[in-house]
């Protein structure tokens, strides 16, 4: 039954979006990507691009606390009274999209390693292609951080005319070697798990400790050596010299911990298909450079770096729009002071929520 307008809603589910063209050339059947939907239906549409082990779980009404329920939500900083908001779980993920846990049509069986490789372009191709089987054929802002951001600037180029405003958070135009340099070591720690099988392990042998390594090597990056060293304090749990497998150090059982809940909600085999998309993320490939590229865009950019990204520099978010200002175009850079690092789009939003509440009232609807 349709719902009648300014009514407040929630739902989440899967749309059908048909055969989706890669960028490397093979197509991928019979696509479904998972939604969520919060907000009032005809109000201005914000979508959200979600980070590597993210999900379109950004409410969570009716489940689990969503990843940026505190910062999404009734009188929130992204105001679901005045916005309706949609989050889309990637292709290649593991929330319900079009993804290695998937049922391949062609060879009767689940994708796992057949599944094709996917870009960044490709994931933003198919959000667009789910957006306008919603109904949707314009939305107020695209908004992300770290893979998210990612998205978010392809979102610019690829659709120019589609968004009000850009919102990158905690990314760069292309992802640079020594970020590549940490995605290599955890594709390993993957690869050589004999747990993994070479992709073809089933359901109930997903526990793989290499995924739960790579999560630790992850998490290491994610956050400032401030956060660590104030954090923990080199706080001892138990006396060292018993084995070298010994828990001694908090920080070491709490590396651990971050490694086993990976592994309880999250799939390895799209793990390694996203660091593999984050890999390519590159705005200015085939282009003519990524400077070049920022000619494409069109929507105001409003960007946000936390001090200490280790990964994703503050400092090149602000040189694109600076960039990007020098060809007449808005743009605005926040630096936030964080010792959260790149981890800081997750949290203190007291910090820089106003940030894009401001930002999301002053461009025009």
């Amino acid at each position: 039954m349709a719902v009648a307008a300014h009514q407040s809603y929630y739902n989440e589910g899967t749309v059908k979006i048909g055969d989706l063209e890669l960028e490397s050339g093979q197509t991928l059947n019979n696509v479904e990507i998972a939604y969520e939907r919060a907000g009032y239906v005809n109000a201005p549409v914000i979508l959200v691009c979600h980070a590597l082990t993210g999900n379109q779980y950004t409410v969570g009404e009716g489940k689990e606390k969503g990843w940026w329920s505190d910062f999404i939500g009734p009188d929130r900083w992204i105001d679901t009274n005045r916005y309706q908001v949609i989050t889309t779980n990637v292709i290649s993920g593991c929330d319900g999209s079009t993804g290695p846990n998937s049922f391949n049509p062609s060879a009767g069986t689940l994708y796992r390693t057949d599944f094709p490789f996917v870009t960044v372009r490709d994931i933003v191709h198919a959000q667009y292609l789910a957006l306008r089987k919603l109904g949707v054929d314009h939305i107020h802002a695209v908004i992300g951080g770290s893979l998210g951001g990612m998205q978010v600037l392809e979102w610019g180029i690829l659709y120019p005319t589609f968004m009000n405003l850009l919102i990158p958070i905690a990314a760069t135009p292309f992802l640079s070697d020594f970020a590549i340099a940490f995605n290599t070591i955890a594709r390993r720690a993957i690869l050589q798990d004999p747990a993994w099988k070479n992709g073809k392990y089933t359901a109930d042998e997903g526990n793989i400790v290499g995924l739960s390594i790579a999560r630790m090597i992850g998490m290491v990056t994610y956050r400032s050596s401030q956060l660590f060293n104030q954090r923990f304090n080199r706080k001892i749990l138990e006396k060292w010299g018993k084995a070298h497998d010994e828990i001694t150090f908090e920080i070491e059982s709490y590396l651990l911990y971050q490694g086993e809940k990976l592994i309880q909600r999250f799939d390895a085999n799209s793990y390694l298909y996203l660091l593999k998309a984050m890999d390519s993320h590159d705005i200015g490939r085939e282009r003519g450079g990524w400077k070049k590229a920022l000619s494409q865009i069109q929507a105001p950019i409003l960007a946000i770096g936390f001090y200490g990204d280790l990964l994703y520099p503050p400092e090149q978010l602000r040189e694109l729009t600076s960039i990007y200002r020098q060809t007449g175009k808005k743009a605005w850079f926040y630096q936030v002071d964080t010792n959260f690092g790149h981890d800081g789009f997750l949290t203190e939003f007291e910090k820089w929520g106003d940030i894009v509440k401001e930002g999301l009232l002053n461009v025009g609807l």
